[in-house]
């Protein structure tokens, strides 16, 4: 394999005991037991470091030869890197600047989602969770740093009990975790315990092998994955919140509430029986792979770019291949175009283009950076543009959107595009207490524009306020569950058809003016941030779907 050898050993010492050797970031490291494997430790610890439970997950393969190993899939993903994401870092910093007496609670809020374990442990303390303490990423082995490297990991989520799930309670990190037991601290997986085989898991990392069915719902996610967000005002005083991302809520809006969860998408499932542990493991059917595709393959492209300076554990290879997952996934998976209503008469050419939304959510969704858009371009008999619409520069700006043009404007949603300046753009705009657009979380308090793609069954009159259509697109007839639908109305001048249309729906995980207003800030983390995206902004987006047509004399109207 690139990169090196991967290798694990059961050793026999004092009835099972266990250490493996596996590869961290193209090095060896021994995964042995310290200080934390005495049982009096892991009475108390909370959590354990990954590479405690890697040992045994990893060198799993499929039967149809793939490499389906838990750790190796886990580390490549935007779970584990979390908290190495340098957008965040740079975020966490300009909301600290902005809000300076609320320092501490910012620092504790932000790492909610992004160093979860050690703000479990601090508020198991009495004490509030920080993040900067924690920073660099990769510095130490003391268990705040490895827990604090880990980002979201195995004994956070597989802790996590189905008490409050699906409630407000349960929401913004609101999860409850299991009390210990007598043979350790509960971990749950979806499978019966082979209660031969207990102590192995329980000897390394002092956790309890225990069945919970829950781990396969939609609600577990929901616990971290629902985010409302409290504005602040000039003193810290809080002026109103927003829903900054509520996936879980779009998705039991929609049809796909009964039909599918976010696991069967995001975790998918391998086909056939397989070795869930690598020791003395059972083959099991119904082993969902821990890949967690998303949808941000730009980050994982920066988190291996610059690997070195953000502590980055997963090889080169592995995070290679995690961003192309995730582009693949988002060109097959996430939305398919039509073109209809062709016409070219008196010298209007007239067409529309259909968004349909495949996903079980809002189009796109999670964080408010991410937007989709439609790219059209027409050309004439010689292959010359005539007309284009949503074209990207190199520096990630869209050309003819308002709000990458100017940050106090708001590019309108559109039923009709005549002109080569408006483009439809599916996002989330926040607006501030007096109005305006603004990238800050906490000094958004409203949205000025939501009119991302709906997923299919979304009844946009019946939606609750958090999921809400906000803006022209409430009115919009054609905007509705499952997609949307614009008219182009073109007029070609003197070129000369037949006119090939060429649509493409484009995706952008962080959008320009999330990173251009980071710009202001004079502290280390925005910099590095703004220095990182411009040096890769012109891969900043990838395509979501595609699809062609011809109108015009002598050739088939329709050559998709």
């Amino acid at each position: 394999m690139a990169g090196g050898r991967r290798m694990s050993f059961v050793l026999p010492a004092l009835g099972l005991w266990l250490a493996a050797i596996f590869m961290t970031a193209g090095q060896p490291v021994a995964a042995q037991a310290t200080k934390r494997n005495a049982p009096a430790a892991h009475d108390a610890a909370m959590f354990t470091p990954s590479r405690e439970c890697m040992a045994c997950h990893n060198s799993l393969v499929a039967p149809s030869g793939e490499d389906v190993s838990i750790g190796l899939a886990w580390r490549a993903s935007m779970m584990a890197n979390s908290s190495r994401d340098p957008y965040w870092h740079a975020s966490v910093r300009r909301e600290v600047l902005d809000h300076p007496t609320r320092g501490a609670d910012i620092e504790d809020e932000c790492a909610i989602c992004h160093m979860p374990m050690i703000r479990a442990q601090a508020h198991a303390a009495g004490r509030k969770a920080q993040v900067f303490a924690h920073l660099p990423i990769g510095r130490g082995e003391e268990d705040d740093d490895l827990l604090a490297a880990d980002g979201v990991s195995c004994t956070l989520c597989h802790q996590i009990t189905d008490e409050r799930f699906g409630t407000r309670e349960s929401f913004v990190g609101g999860f409850v975790l299991a009390k210990p037991g007598r043979g350790g601290r509960p971990m749950f997986g979806p499978f019966e315990p082979n209660q031969g085989r207990t102590a192995i898991m329980r000897s390394v990392t002092g956790h309890e092998q225990t069945e919970g069915a829950h781990v396969r719902q939609s609600e577990l996610c929901a616990t971290c994955h629902t985010l409302i967000t409290e504005a602040l005002g000039p003193n810290g005083e809080a002026i109103g919140s927003i829903p900054e991302q509520v996936p879980y809520q779009e998705w039991r809006h929609s049809a796909y509430r009964e039909e599918r969860s976010c696991q069967s998408c995001h975790m998918p499932e391998v086909a056939g029986e397989t070795r869930i542990a690598s020791v003395a493991g059972e083959a099991r059917s119904g082993l969902h792979k821990h890949t967690f595709i998303g949808g941000n393959f730009f980050m994982l492209r920066m988190l291996n770019r610059f690997r070195q300076e953000l502590g980055v554990g997963a090889l080169a290879s592995e995070l290679d291949s995690s961003a192309t997952r995730t582009v693949q996934q988002l060109g097959t998976q996430s939305a398919e175009l039509s073109i209809a209503g062709m016409s070219l008469a008196e010298g209007r050419l007239q067409f529309d283009v259909a968004v349909t939304n495949i996903t079980g959510h809002k189009l796109p969704t999670g964080y408010p950076s991410r937007r989709a858009w439609l790219h059209v371009i027409v050309r004439d008999r010689q292959g010359q543009p005539v007309f284009e619409s949503g074209a990207i520069d190199p520096e990630g700006r869209i050309r003819g959107n308002d709000n990458d043009a100017d940050p106090a404007r708001v590019e309108p949603h559109y039923t009709e595009i005549r002109q080569p300046d408006a483009v439809q753009i599916y996002e989330s705009v926040m607006g501030d207490s007096r109005g305006m657009p603004t990238t800050g979380l906490l000094q958004a308090t409203s949205f000025l524009k939501d009119n991302r793609l709906l997923p299919r069954g979304f009844d946009k009159a019946s939606a609750e306020p958090d999921i809400a259509v906000r803006g022209a697109a409430l009115q919009d007839a054609d905007f509705a569950g499952g997609g949307d639908r614009v008219r182009y109305v073109i007029a070609p001048g003197s070129a000369s058809g037949p006119f090939d249309i060429d649509v493409e729906l484009r995706y952008q995980p962080i959008s320009f003016r999330w990173a251009q207003n980071l710009r202001p800030y004079d502290a280390p983390e925005p910099k590095r941030f703004v220095r990182y995206y411009e040096s890769m902004a012109s891969g900043s987006s990838t395509v979501l779907a595609h699809t062609r047509a011809t109108v015009g004399p002598s050739r088939a109207d329709d050559s998709r």
